[in-house]
């Protein structure tokens, strides 16, 4: 995955099984990053969305395989014809099954997972929860927080599925305001729940120079910096929900060049 060779060339290693978190500030493309990782892992995966409907997931993986905008897929969809076809072609290969709806319930966990074994005789390979603080009761109490954690890290042994978890970091610190384009330091990933995973990343977006800036705050068996001050960097192209190691220099097409 060339948009993540600087990540791993400093010493990230996810390992199949882990848990690993993905934690950021509000509005800094988790959910994109999140969608972004997986379809380039092309592993099964089983993708729980509070924040994402099924529509805004689809246009985004159908703008990040065609390149076009994720506005002009939603357009082309509406408009139905040979740009409905070709978009729904561009999913044909998908392997990622959403589960949607909010807030995210350990007995939707349960139904989504049998029917996923029922239908494929196996268990995903990689499994991703958006966000943690939409799991039922988890929003703002600590105690549901760990809960979670600790379940997820149970479901990961259980199924040695990867597990990804978003996460906040905090809107408040001081950090937020004087540095908000650099990612968050461990201690400001809420609840300090950052230190349970076996990976943790921090992550930020500078909207002026669209840099993705991913730093390892925690990793159990590799290099980890909790200040986030030592990232990788990455370009982000939010319409296109697509990351990359080099600025990207592309026009987004209209709808009339599809």
């Amino acid at each position: 995955m060339p948009a993540f060779e600087a990540l791993y060339a400093r010493g990230c290693r996810p390992r199949h099984g882990e848990v690993i978190m993905v934690a950021g500030r509000s509005g800094t493309q988790k959910s994109g990053f999140a969608l972004f990782w997986v379809a380039q892992m092309n592993l099964p995966t089983l993708y729980f969305s509070a924040d994402m409907s099924a529509f805004t997931a689809s246009s985004r993986l159908a703008s990040m395989a065609t390149g076009d905008t994720t506005e002009v897929v939603e357009k082309g969809m509406a408009m139905g014809g040979k740009y409905r076809d070709k978009y729904l072609a561009a999913l044909a290969n998908n392997r990622i099954t959403f589960s949607f709806g909010s807030p995210i319930t350990w007995q939707q966990v349960d139904e989504e997972l049998d029917g996923y074994v029922e239908l494929w005789d196996a268990y995903p390979e990689v499994i991703v929860f958006d966000n943690l603080m939409d799991f039922d009761a988890a929003e703002s109490d600590y105690t549901a927080q760990m809960a979670v954690m600790s379940l997820v890290t149970e479901l990961a042994r259980n199924t040695g599925a990867t597990v990804i978890i978003l996460h906040h970091a905090s809107d408040k610190a001081w950090e937020a305001k004087t540095d908000p384009w650099n990612p968050p330091s461990r201690d400001q990933v809420k609840g300090g729940l950052s230190e349970k995973p076996e990976l943790s990343l921090s992550v930020a977006l500078d909207p002026n120079t669209m840099e993705y800036r991913v730093a390892t705050i925690k990793q159990r068996m590799g290099p980890s910096d909790p200040t986030a001050r030592k990232y990788a960097v990455m370009w982000c192209e939010p319409e296109f929900t697509r990351f990359h190691s080099t600025p990207p220099t592309h026009r987004a097409r209209t709808l009339q060049e599809v």
